[in-house]
């Protein structure tokens, strides 16, 4: 990988340049945050080998990492009410029963009005039928298509039930989206077959993260990826696919990287701790790369707008004790963000 991106580093500029261009040509000057809203932190699979997931104690059930509904819903009322976009709704395969499932994207749906992206693994299209009035798409965690490379990074998800999702998910009308994860051991020869994958399966969205070493896994030591590695694979997608839909992931310690890879052609900025970090430097800077690359950045990280928390839980459809349990956690979300505020606003 090394030496390859050595050569793309002398042509980068020039690729990033060509791609900004495009993403003018095909999209308005504007940006976002997108929200993925976890369900759980463990995985009936849990042997992807740069996962956290995987790390997980032997002897803990992967249903026992369920986060409760009254957190994750709470979490759909902030994201709604900060302009957050929802990237998708996710967590460990196999930690919640569908019909679960089913309650809960039914749910966000009446928090936020709008259909939800789902990335619970590769469904069946009888469960793609059951979702189908909650989700405008599903999002297959493929995280790399290099089939030599994708038998080593997740030996127990091929890539096949993805593909047949894709192709199930389009008979009825729905939108696609993908993973590819930068720094895990592709090289740039890849391009071609991710191209070529994006082509064949009608793929509306891409997700292109950068390699966050976990403790634990096989990658710990390994170095995340540059700046410029991930903003390769961004901008040749953005001029190969110039109406695709990108998202870049990137963690805290990389926002200085923001306006390069919004740059480079991505749409929309995500993994960034909002909820924990909201009303920090950390997020000021975010919103800053979003200026910096000549983007308005829609929705805020820094600042809470005023609103009747109370009247936003009150006006929902569910029983006395899942309101009263879900305006608690919002306010438990509430109380921190307004302390990084007061901590940050000199």
């Amino acid at each position: 990988m090394a030496a390859n991106i050595e050569i793309a580093k002398t042509e980068v500029e020039t690729i990033i340049e060509k791609a900004e261009l495009i993403y003018a040509q095909n999209f308005p000057a504007i940006t976002c945050f997108e929200r993925a809203i976890f369900f759980s932190w463990g995985c009936i699979i849990g042997d992807c080998t740069f996962c956290y997931m995987s790390t997980q104690p032997a002897e803990k059930k992967p249903t026992e990492t369920k986060r409760s509904t009254e957190s994750i819903l709470a979490e759909f009322i902030l994201a709604k009410n900060l302009g957050w976009d929802i990237g998708f709704f996710t967590g460990g395969i196999g930690v919640f029963t569908p019909s679960e499932i089913e309650f809960l994207l039914r749910s966000a749906v009446e928090i936020t009005e709008e259909k939800i992206w789902l990335s619970v693994g590769a469904l069946s299209t009888p469960l793609i039928k059951k979702y189908l009035p909650y989700i405008k798409g599903v999002v297959g965690s493929t995280e790399t298509i290099n089939p030599v490379l994708h038998k080593k990074v997740c030996p127990s998800k091929p890539l096949q039930p993805y593909e047949k999702m894709f192709v199930e998910a389009k008979k009825l009308n729905l939108l696609t989206a993908m993973t590819f994860i930068v720094g895990m051991g592709e090289v740039n020869s890849d391009l071609t077959l991710l191209i070529d994958f994006i082509k064949k399966y009608q793929i509306d969205k891409i997700h292109v993260y950068g390699l966050i070493p976990q403790e634990g896994t096989m990658f710990q030591c390994h170095k995340p990826p540059t700046k410029e590695e991930q903003a390769w694979w961004i901008a040749q997608l953005r001029i190969a696919c110039p109406k695709l839909d990108i998202q870049c992931g990137v963690w805290e310690d990389r926002m200085e990287r923001v306006s390069y890879l919004l740059k480079a052609g991505a749409n929309s900025v995500s993994k960034f701790r909002a909820t924990a970090l909201f009303g920090t430097s950390v997020a000021r800077e975010l919103e800053l790369q979003a200026k910096k690359a000549g983007r308005q950045f829609q929705g805020t990280v820094t600042k809470l707008p005023d609103i009747d928390w109370n009247k936003e839980v009150e006006k929902l459809s569910f029983d006395s004790t899942l309101k009263k349990n879900i305006l608690r956690k919002l306010n438990e979300y509430l109380a921190v963000m307004r302390k990084n505020i007061t901590k940050n606003s000199n």
